[in-house]
């Protein structure tokens, strides 16, 4: 079913114009994954999709509009990982997952029940961030944030998961976890918009392709027609290698276009 649409949305930030007329129409069960170079509006694209910021044009979530819902049943559509996992608790890991339970009524990390805990568990042995359940979220590495992080986009079960890079910092082991997980909960039936800019991590894991350029959709559809040689010179100004590999598209960015 369609789960997310957008028609003529615009954000303009500090008097200027960062989105332009998109429009989109995305369906659950899908990864979608968010690409563009430096600038082109993606982070911003997302927050305004989950009505984080003010935008003029018709957004949509499971056929309500998003103007009409609350905060808090906002929260349970949606689910957002934003860049940088920044976090300024020194809370055990364990108890940042458990926040994402917060949407669904629980106001106290340490007194889940027994539903929230199984939630909780099974987020994080998805990201494998178990074995520090009980060290302070700001002791541990970037990398160890992140998917502590990722494990509390997991636990709150939204319907669209919005993940803003969220390979980034990440050793190539946990980027295909992540992936994975990422994979895995579309295949559960959820909607899930990632921003790369690992087109190749792209090209392999993603169903459809947005290519954001200068704030506009310069295309979209399946991996191989939205990231086509035409879009990455136009687009990225480069070209890519290409090839198959275990059944599963290889898309490597080469050199740059003339």
């Amino acid at each position: 079913m369609t789960m997310l649409t957008a028609k003529n949305l615009n954000v303009a930030l500090g008097g200027r114009i960062v989105l332009s007329d998109v429009s989109l129409s995305l369906s659950s069960g899908h990864l979608v994954a968010l690409v563009g170079p430096n600038g082109a509006g993606k982070t911003t694209l997302l927050r305004a999709l989950a009505g984080l910021i003010p935008s003029e044009g018709a957004i949509q979530v499971g056929g309500e509009a998003l103007s009409s819902l609350p905060l808090r049943e906002r929260a349970k559509r949606f689910a957002y990982l934003p860049q940088g996992h920044i976090v300024h608790w020194p809370l055990p890991a364990r108890d940042i997952v458990a926040l994402g339970r917060y949407p669904h009524g629980v106001t106290d990390p340490a007194r889940l029940s027994p539903r929230d805990a199984e939630v909780v568990l099974r987020a994080m042995l998805a990201t494998d961030v178990v074995a520090f359940s009980d060290r302070l979220v700001t002791q541990l590495s970037g990398g160890e944030r992140s998917r502590v992080a990722l494990a509390r986009v997991l636990a709150v079960e939204a319907p669209v998961i919005l993940a803003d890079e969220p390979t980034a910092s990440l050793d190539p082991r946990h980027q295909l976890d992540v992936m994975k997980n990422l994979r895995a909960a579309a295949d559960g039936d959820v909607l899930v918009i990632v921003v790369t800019h690992d087109l190749g991590l792209a090209a392999r894991f993603a169903d459809h392709v947005l290519v954001l350029s200068d704030g506009q959709l310069a295309s979209q559809g399946a991996p191989a027609e939205a990231l086509s040689e035409e879009v990455m010179a136009n687009v990225f100004r480069i070209s890519a290698y290409r090839a198959e590999y275990q059944r599963e598209a290889v898309i490597v960015p080469w050199t740059e276009s003339r």
